[in-house]
C-alpha cells in the first residue's frame, strides 16, 4: 500500500485489515508516527523488534480505541489511573497499569505491567476502531524508526525509515511531537516516569497528590535509556554564552558544517558558511513539534554537528529538555 491518506476510510479498513492479518502498519498520531502490529498477537510483535532492531526487553505501548479495550488488557485500573484516564484520554498520555494474565505478553515484555494509551489524532483513532471491528483488541506501536534514532513526526520520515512498501497510513505532521507523558499507576504514589507535553503539575492537579520519580521498583517503560532521539550527528547542549562564543571560533573546528537550534539569534553576519541556523521558538510546545523535524532536516543536510541552546528552566519545557538530553548523551 505504501503512503496512503489517513481520512479516506477504504484506505483505514485495508490498513486495519493488515494489522488483523499480522502485519505492520506505520500510523499518524498526535504525538509521533507509530509502528504498529496487533497486540494479541506475539508473531505480530515480533515483527515490530524486527524492523526497529529494538532490544527485546523493551516494553512497547498498546494503544486502544476506548477505555473498555483499555480495561482489556488491565488486571485492574486503580483510582489513580481512572482519574488520569477521565482527564487526559484521548490524548499524549501513557499510564503504566498491572497486566492482565495471558494479555500482551509480548508488547509488555515479558513484564506484569503493561503500557495503555488512547490517542487523540482522528487517524490513529479511525484505525483502532476499524482494527477493533476486526477483533483487533489494541495495537502495540513504538515510535516508526530505527531503534534511537530521532522519531518521525510526518509520513516522508517513516518512508525513509523503512523504506516505501510499508502502508503508512498519512495524518499530516503530528500536532504535539515529542512522545506521551507515562505514568507509573501500579504503585501506591503514581510515577512519572518520561515527560511530555502534559506537565507534572497538570497531571498533579488532577490526582490531588505529588508524582514520584522513577526508582529501580518502577516498571521499564519506553523511552528511558540515557542515550536515545539521537540524529546521526553528535549534538551539544550550549548556553547562550557559550554558543555566541562558538560562532566566532572556526566552523572547521568541528570538521564541517555544524547546525544551530537557539532562541539566540545571529547578528547580521556573524555567521558564516559554515553555519545553519534554525531559530527556536520560545515557547516550549512550539518547539516540542518541531525538535525531531530540526533534527532530522540537519542530518539530511549532512551538517558534522548539531549545537541545541538549552531549554530555559521551567515544567513547560521538561519533555524538551528530556528529549535533548537523552539525544546529547
Amino acid at each position: 500500500m505504501a503512503v496512503r491518506d489517513g481520512n479516506d476510510a477504504a484506505a483505514v479498513q485495508a490498513a486495519a485489515a493488515e494489522l488483523a492479518a499480522g502485519g505492520l502498519v506505520a500510523f499518524a498520531t498526535e504525538t509521533v508516527y507509530g509502528l504498529g502490529a496487533r497486540a494479541d498477537d506475539d508473531a505480530a510483535v515480533a515483527r515490530i523488534y524486527a524492523a526497529k532492531g529494538r532490544p527485546r526487553g523493551h516494553p512497547l505501548i498498546v494503544h486502544v480505541a476506548d477505555l473498555a479495550g483499555a480495561q482489556a488488557y488491565a488486571a485492574h485500573f486503580s483510582d489513580a489511573a481512572l482519574r488520569l484516564a477521565a482527564a487526559f484520554w484521548p490524548g499524549p498520555l501513557t499510564l503504566i497499569v498491572p497486566r492482565r494474565v495471558g494479555w500482551g505478553a509480548a508488547a509488555a515484555a515479558g513484564q506484569d505491567s503493561v503500557g495503555l494509551r488512547l490517542p487523540a489524532h482522528p487517524v490513529a483513532r479511525a484505525l483502532l476502531q476499524a482494527a477493533a471491528g476486526l477483533g483487533v483488541s489494541g495495537v502495540a506501536a513504538p515510535s516508526a524508526n530505527r531503534y534511537g534514532h530521532v522519531s518521525p513526526t510526518t509520513a516522508a520520515h517513516v518512508v525513509r525509515e523503512f523504506g516505501a512498501a510499508l502502508t503508512v497510513l498519512d495524518g499530516g505532521p503530528c500536532e504535539v511531537g515529542i512522545e506521551s507523558a507515562i505514568v507509573d499507576c501500579t504503585r501506591a504514589q503514581p510515577a512519572l516516569l518520561r515527560p511530555g507535553q502534559l506537565g507534572r503539575e497538570a497531571l498533579q492537579a488532577v490526582l490531588g497528590q505529588p508524582l514520584a520519580a522513577p526508582d529501580a521498583a518502577s516498571p521499564r517503560a519506553p523511552g528511558m535509556m540515557a542515550s536515545h532521539y539521537a540524529p546521526a550527528a553528535p549534538l551539544q547542549l550550549l548556553d547562550a554564552v557559550s554558543l555566541r562564543h562558538g560562532w566566532q571560533a572556526s566552523a572547521a573546528q568541528a570538521g564541517g558544517v555544524v547546525g544551530v537550534y537557539s532562541r539566540l539569534a545571529p547578528r547580521p553576519g556573524e555567521l558564516g558558511p559554515g553555519w545553519v541556523h534554525r531559530p527556536m521558538p520560545d515557547d516550549a510546545r512550539a518547539v516540542a513539534h518541531e525538535l525531531f523535524a530540526v533534527l532530522r532536516e540537519f542530518d539530511e543536510a549532512g551538517v558534522a554537528a548539531i549545537w541545541v541552546e538549552r531549554p530555559p528552566p521551567g515544567p513547560d519545557w521538561d519533555g524538551v529538555r528530556d528529549r535533548l538530553q537523552r539525544a546529547a548523551a
